[in-house]
């Protein structure tokens, strides 16, 4: 079993950075896959990122493209999500999700992962 802890969300004015944390427990961390996903109110839960196992491959939706960073720190069981240049739309709630191997061949489908954080609000005012 594996266990998610997201950290990092709060309050911050458009244009503004956050920089998100998700810590897992376990001894495996280094071989999952990871991603950031996001539910805003009333939409439907969004893939924000994924990332490799390794860190040398990562994936992002159009609308975060140049302003979100995923990364990873194996040594720590943690991933983050840097986010730049914010705006009102990136207000949701976001999820970290693992995907342990066998992997899943879709990045960006929440069915490919099978632990998921309690979620961290992030709201951008503007």
């Amino acid at each position: 079993q594996v266990q998610l802890v997201e950290s990092g969300g709060g309050l911050v004015q458009a244009g503004g950075s956050l920089r998100l944390s998700c810590a897992a427990s376990g001894r495996t961390f280094s071989s999952y896959a990871m991603a950031w996903f996001r539910l805003a109110p009333g939409k439907e839960r969004q893939f924000v990122a994924a990332i490799d196992w390794s860190g040398d491959n990562t994936y992002y939706v159009d609308s975060v493209t140049g302003r979100f960073t995923i990364s990873r720190d194996n040594a720590k069981n943690t991933v983050y999500l840097q986010m730049n240049s914010l705006r009102p739309e990136d207000t949701a709630v976001y999820y970290c999700a693992a995907d342990p191997p066998p992997y899943g061949s879709t990045w960006s489908s929440g069915r490919r992962y099978s632990y998921w954080g309690q979620g961290t609000q992030v709201t951008v005012s503007s």
